[in-house]
């Protein structure tokens, strides 16, 4: 149900913005005006707007398959209301945190923005692979499913590479933090989680 609700709000929003009902340039994350002018909503506003449906219907969908699994892990260890609140702060504060890397790189930087859920859906997407790490996930043109355990590694060695040759205007940087942090979050609420992690490899 959260899922669902982060979904429905991210998709109003960036709708809104699509057709210029909302000024889509005050809530993007621009590290210089977050930094200098203390416009620190930024880091928030800036995960509910798209550059366009391509891009919000990405994410959204990664959230929808990915979010439930999470969503259904958190309820299970924390019990329902406590595991959705969890939930929610997870995603909440990994749109913040998964930006952080670049708020210090680029805060000096007037033209530097960036926008979309990618990094707080990274997080989720994390999320599922600790609770889950042997769930297949499809990669785009690749037919068969990849363990997560595979999987993660070599996203965050792609998002670590792609993001020192910073040669496109995707937010790798954000993707990294993000994944790990959506790694790392589960792990601090409840240290438990990472031994029913490992008990899936028999260790």
């Amino acid at each position: 149900m959260i899922t669902i609700i982060i979904i429905a709000i991210t998709t109003l929003v960036s709708v809104l913005c699509f057709n210029g009902r909302l000024n889509g340039n005050k809530l993007l994350f621009n590290a210089y005006q977050v930094w200098h002018r203390n416009e620190w909503y930024r880091l928030l506003t800036s995960g509910i707007i798209h550059s366009g449906w391509g891009h919000l219907f990405f994410n959204m969908l990664t959230l929808y398959f990915f979010g439930r699994v999470v969503e259904q892990y958190f309820e299970a260890a924390f019990g329902v209301v406590l595991g959705d609140v969890l939930y929610m702060v997870l995603y909440v504060s990994a749109l913040a945190v998964s930006s952080i890397g670049d708020l210090i790189k680029y805060r000096d930087n007037w033209n530097y923005n960036a926008l979309g859920a990618s990094g707080a859906v990274s997080a989720i997407l994390f999320a599922s692979i600790l609770f889950a790490p042997k769930m297949g996930i499809y990669i785009y043109l690749i037919p068969i499913p990849v363990p997560g355990y595979i999987f993660a590694p070599l996203y965050l060695l792609y998002c670590w590479y792609m993001a020192k040759r910073n040669m496109d205007n995707i937010g790798h940087t954000a993707h990294f933090w993000g994944a790990v942090y959506g790694l790392l979050f589960p792990i601090v609420c409840k240290p438990d989680i990472l031994c029913f992690c490992l008990s899936q490899f028999g260790i």
